[in-house]
């Protein structure tokens, strides 16, 4: 990838605004033909017959495909990877490639079409005939778990797919029948659409001569997509290369082996040429992997002086009626790092059941589990303060984890934190003292007036193995190859100047690579807020061992001693002053005399990687017209803790898109289906996003407790604001709300929604 001058702050930004990005809708190969799909407009059906021998008689048509063809043709279907402690054990439905016999949710293909163009294509796919006899569709959880409720897969009774336990469930219950005030409290985090800029797309290529397969793909786990074709091609992991170039957002919805990747593999090996395919708006939103929709019924004990006793919580996963690649993970076991909060709670019991419904499948968004943990949690509290009559930030206080290390009562080590005072300085930013003076000044306008805290607690990690590798090229640069991968978040700036300062070198001389299984030995791509984490480990390891083999290079040449000979600013330096410098050194190195077989190349690799435990205060303030219901958010502030921050600005950019998430989800944004499956938001016109200017400024605000869990002493920034913003806008809304004797709603806090609530009170 191209660099810019020198001087220039983001790396990648160069080629971004000069209109030379390579997104994989914009690549072109040669004799390049295009696919389209043809989408069951059903959410539950049985398929009577696909009659396609008429449109390959169409102009610029080369190939078209059922799923029995599919199968005739030797490829399989896509495979679950997901390590789910169910019991009973998990069920792992096959998940067909193209629907054969049934259908299980609108937007599943049912057959492609590969045309010279992509206007022939879609002509084509238009044609082809599909008799369909519908079914009963259930399309909520409760639907699906009804008696007598429509089966979708014969292998989950009851519409089951997994029944997930932690904690100590007894243990909890027993503390909150004791205690002195109880309170139960039903929340769903409902289902959205990570709606990255850039939609899916893909170009598959095949080398009849060779037996090997490309693709490329907007994508952001290539090592992951890879193993999971591997099965449905039967092939062995030296046949498949997976590469992504430039990709405009993700969330993670993009970290999954979607149906389209096998498509433009299968096209290309039969026809021999390359064949791309690009979805539009609607299809990724009706046909790609969902987020959230999991809704909790939990139960919160306090003494008589608000201190937590117990906390229980039954949670209801809605998985789609396909398990996607990592699902159902969300919605169950990764809750269990952050269900009770930053909060001392002596006893927690959660269970948790996926359920399948005719609905879109449904996998890790930004977050993954802990927005649907915390925003409980800071909800129950909010709720616990307004009905118990206790002050919120107080009871936030009383409650908070004060002492490091903490082991949590579902197991995991808390190293280190701030979260008292977290709160305490929100609370300040946030100027809670001139509050109530604010609210009278909006009274006086006919509007209520509501201001929110909530705090937040994530566990950075993801996949607890990643590795990276230092190359010096013959062309003298010096090349970073890491298992991360970046959708936008600008790793190759953070990445690129983390070798160079620990180098010595300028950022010119080094050549970062990603997202490319020939180029990177492994990786877990981006997930859990791990990049700088997992794979900025994983390069610091990789120089110092580096810069160790130089060492001993270095005072062969220098005729010293290799304990005397230092590393600085790129240069290995004897005792008395005399020096070589890094390039030199690196050349030398190749020799055989030195015994090294490739020079300085290094590479680290670590498994079980410890978590990190990013964590903050938000506070939210919003006015609500009761005439329209109309909510508009005045003010975001936020004290975050990260760790140590080697980029203020895009670690604030990363939290202020995070924080545009978490608002959207609040007031606006929501996947709605109606009782026939029939998805209403399916483009841009019913999908409400938030605009830009229906945010504030989010001012973020950055304090540090230092972890020893990374040499680097950095925490994940990625997910916070989409764990943190959607439980402190509700906590700002329901507050507004109660001023005027109205009971508080569940998100997404709508005009309708808002203004019948108001309605119904008076």
């Amino acid at each position: 990838m191209p660099h810019p001058a020198p001087g220039h702050g983001r790396l990648e930004d160069h080629r971004f605004i000069t209109g030379q990005g390579r997104y994989t809708a914009n690549l072109r190969r040669p004799g390049m033909a295009q696919l389209v799909v043809v989408r069951s407009p059903h959410a539950h059906a049985d398929i009577i017959s696909v009659e396609v021998d008429h449109v390959r008689d169409f102009a610029g048509v080369l190939l078209a495909m059922t799923g029995t063809e599919w199968t005739d043709a030797g490829f399989g279907d896509l495979q679950n990877t997901s390590q789910i402690p169910s019991d009973p054990p998990l069920v792992r439905p096959p998940r067909p490639v193209i629907a054969r016999k049934r259908v299980r949710h609108q937007g599943e293909p049912v057959a492609f079409v590969v045309a010279k163009t992509r206007a022939m294509a879609i002509d084509a796919a238009e044609a082809i005939k599909v008799e369909y006899s519908p079914l009963p569709a259930v399309v909520t959880p409760e639907a699906a778990l009804a008696e007598n409720a429509t089966q979708i897969w014969e292998e989950a009774p009851g519409n089951i797919c997994a029944i997930f336990k932690a904690g100590e469930w007894e243990k909890a219950e027993a503390n909150i029948a004791c205690s002195t005030h109880i309170l139960e409290f039903t929340c769903d985090n409902h289902r959205v659409s990570a709606l990255p800029l850039e939609v899916r797309a893909a170009i598959g290529e095949y080398d009849e001569s060779t037996g090997n397969f490309l693709l490329t793909a907007s994508a952001q786990g290539v090592h992951t997509i890879k193993n999971g074709l591997l099965s449905v091609f039967n092939i062995p992991g030296d046949k498949l290369h997976v590469k992504a170039e430039d990709v405009g957002g993700g969330f993670g919805a993009k970290n999954f082996v979607y149906p389209e990747w096998a498509m433009v593999l299968a096209g290309a090996k039969i026809l021999g040429i390359p064949v791309g395919w690009v979805g539009d708006r609607s299809e990724d939103v009706t046909s790609g992997a969902h987020g959230r929709a999991v809704k909790t019924f939990a139960r919160l004990g306090l003494d008589a002086e608000g201190r937590f006793t117990g906390l229980t919580a039954e949670l209801t996963a809605d998985i789609g009626g396909h398990l996607s690649t990592g699902a159902p993970g969300s919605g169950t076991v990764s809750v269990t790092r952050s269900i009770h909060g930053i909060y001392d709670i002596p006893a927690v019991g959660m269970k948790a059941r996926a359920v399948f419904t005719n609905t879109a499948p449904v996998d890790a968004y930004r977050g993954a589990g802990k927005p649907e943990g915390n925003y409980m949690m800071e909800r129950l509290v909010d709720e616990a303060a307004r009905q118990f009559g206790f002050d919120p930030i107080k009871l936030r206080l009383k409650n908070a984890i004060q002492t490091f290390p903490y082991k949590t009562p579902l197991g995991f080590e808390i190293d280190t934190g701030r979260f008292a005072e977290n709160i305490l300085e929100a609370v300040d930013l946030a100027d809670r003292g001139g509050f109530e003076e604010r609210r009278r000044q909006s009274a006086a306008k006919g509007k209520l007036r509501g201001q929110g805290f909530a705090c937040f607690l994530e566990s950075a990690r993801g996949a607890p193995s990643e590795a990276a590798e230092l190359r010096f090229s013959d062309d003298g640069m010096f090349e970073v190859r890491v298992g991360t991968e970046s959708n936008g978040q600008g790793h190759e700036t953070t990445f690129t100047r983390l070798a160079a300062e620990r180098l010595g070198i300028s950022i010119d001389e080094v050549r970062y690579l990603q997202a490319d299984t020939r180029e990177t030995a492994m990786g877990n791509g981006h997930g859990g807020a791990r990049s700088m984490h997992m794979g900025g480990t994983a390069i610091y390891h990789s120089i110092e061992s580096a810069l160790q083999k130089g060492r001993a290079v270095a005072a062969r040449l220098l005729q010293s001693n290799t304990e005397t000979v230092v590393f600085r600013s790129g240069d290995f330096i004897a005792a008395d002053g005399r020096a070589v410098s890094l390039f030199d050194v690196a050349s030398a190195a190749r020799q055989p005399e030195f015994g090294f077989e490739s020079g300085l190349d290094s590479s680290w690799h670590w498994d079980n990687a410890p978590i990190t435990w990013p964590a903050g205060c938000h506070a939210a303030e919003v006015e609500i017209d009761p005439e329209t219901g109309v909510v508009e958010l005045l003010s975001y502030k936020a004290i975050d803790d990260y760790g140590k921050l080697l980029d203020r600005q895009l670690t604030e950019g990363q939290v202020q898109g995070g924080l545009a998430q978490g608002i959207g989800q609040a007031l606006r944004e929501q996947i709605v289906y109606d009782q026939n499956g029939q998805c209403l938001t399916a483009t841009l016109m019913d999908y409400a996003a938030p605009y830009a200017n229906d945010l504030p400024n989010l001012e973020v605000h950055f304090e540090a407790s230092m972890t020893e869990a990374n040499p680097l002493g950095v925490k994940g920034s990625g997910q916070a604001g989409a764990i943190a913003a959607s439980q402190t806008v509700m906590n700002a809304v329901a507050d507004a709300l109660a001023y005027a004797g109205v009971a508080p709603i569940d998100m997404p806090a709508t005009p309708e929604k808002v203004w019948s609530a108001i309605k119904a009170a008076k």
